[in-house]
């Protein structure tokens, strides 16, 4: 488990390393224009919508190890030939290749965190890794930003190097990782062979329902992070380039700050409610998006209250990141993990590709109806994750009922329905 923890910090360190730079790299320092710039983005997105189906089911077949060392070596070769790369031909096939990678590693690695956790430890074993995928990010991004120079073409080519590095050192250091078969609870249900995996997954009514709530925890907040929340800032609220840096700072500070201390609140709770008090507090960062673009305060309010919507946001992220995971393992039939994570991956990529689409024009000309529609979608959430809350047996709404297990089914039974209204 901890040769995975570092795993998942030095693949965000490789990340935050490199991503938040592309778009200056390709438009200005190769001189390949904005448009091959916004390809190279939508690249990103696209590779991984395109492997992560089949992701699945290479784990499910080969195990998550195998998978992830390929996906190290493909991501390793898009960083390096990226940073050598002179044409936009090149960048974008090195782009392709790199995007493709690292969107097999999450739910590689989440597997092997299934595969190496119980019930009892899986939850702060995904509270740890989200902490470490956004320190390395952090720190990555912070390194990496002392490290270039727009007028240096070699700075950038160190700088997807060092990246590639990064995931050939994660190589070495994986491939010495032998995963345990987890143990099961008795009377758990077994998995059906890869062949018709995706229908089974589909007939399986709580995981339909949490990738539908998936989909809208991903689009309310990631998708709006960096496009339609930070246009909405600038144009709306009036927010300088420096309080948005300090809004993307409070995020991931509160990140850092409040994780194990949520960690703590959330163990011993219904992960359904859970879910649906993060629909409210994140209902209550889009009021005081409101206040601060919608308001007739000071510049100054306007702008802690700007700053206070990302650190509500980075407080609902603590609390997801050890419910939503483990649920996604813990829904899976015995030896479906990795099929499972993977659909929720690309779930979340769908979500991530359509929510600046939608959210950055509104955000830069509908100020108000862009509070309003994702405030609404915010209270969605909470919604949506009560209603899934009914279709979870007792153990998986309330895993620490259970002495050791690694899966359930994904419809509880009518005993588990009753257990967990009791």
């Amino acid at each position: 488990m901890r040769r995975i923890h570092v795993g998942n910090a030095l693949s965000a360190f490789g990340l935050g390393f490199t991503v938040p730079y592309l778009y200056v790299y390709v438009a200005q320092v190769r001189g390949l224009g904005a448009m091959t710039a916004g390809l190279v983005l939508a690249v990103f997105a696209v590779a991984a919508l395109v492997v992560l189906p089949f992701a699945g089911r290479a784990i499910v077949r080969r195990g998550p190890l195998p998978v992830l060392l390929a996906a190290l070596v493909t991501a390793a070769l898009g960083a390096l030939s990226l940073g050598l790369a002179g044409t936009a031909t090149a960048v974008l096939l090195s782009a392709a290749a790199l995007g493709a990678g690292q969107a097999v590693m999450q739910p590689a690695l989440a597997t092997m965190i299934v595969d190496c956790s119980t019930a009892e430890t899986r939850s702060r074993a995904f509270a740890m890794q989200f902490f470490l995928q956004n320190l390395g990010l952090g720190v990555g991004g912070l390194i990496g930003g002392h490290l270039v120079d727009t007028t240096s073409v070699s700075s950038f080519t160190l700088l997807f190097a060092i990246e590639a590095a990064m995931f050939l050192l994660l190589v070495v250091v994986m491939a010495t990782v032998r995963t345990p078969h987890a143990p099961r609870v008795d009377g758990a249900p077994t998995g059906s062979s890869a062949k018709g995996s995706w229908k089974q997954m589909l007939q399986n009514r709580a995981m339909v329902q949490l990738c539908v709530l998936g989909f809208v925890l991903f689009f309310a907040c990631y998708g709006q992070f960096e496009s339609g929340l930070s246009a909405y800032g600038v144009e709306a609220a009036g927010v300088s380039t420096s309080g948005l840096g300090t809004a993307l700072a409070a995020n991931t500070a509160m990140i850092v700050v409040a994780q194990f201390a949520v960690l703590k609140f959330v163990e011993r709770r219904r992960r359904s409610r859970v879910i649906a008090a993060v629909g409210l507090i994140w209902a209550v960062a889009w009021v005081a998006a409101g206040y601060a673009g919608l308001g007739n305060g000071s510049q100054e309010m306007a702008t802690a209250a700007f700053i206070s919507t990302y650190a509500l946001f980075g407080l609902g992220e603590a609390m997801l990141s050890p419910t939503v995971a483990p649920l996604v393992a813990d829904l899976a039939p015995s030896g479906m993990a990795g099929q499972y994570n993977s659909a929720f991956a690309l779930v979340k990529q769908l979500a991530l590709a359509v929510g600046p689409a939608v959210g950055g024009p509104m955000g830069a000309a509908l100020h108000g109806p862009y509070v309003v529609t994702f405030l609404l979608f915010s209270l969605g959430i909470t919604y949506l994750a009560l209603r899934m809350g009914r279709q979870l047996s007792a153990v998986q709404d309330q895993p620490w009922l259970g002495k050791s297990r690694v899966v359930a089914q994904g419809a509880g039974s009518p005993v588990g329905q009753s257990q967990a209204h009791a």
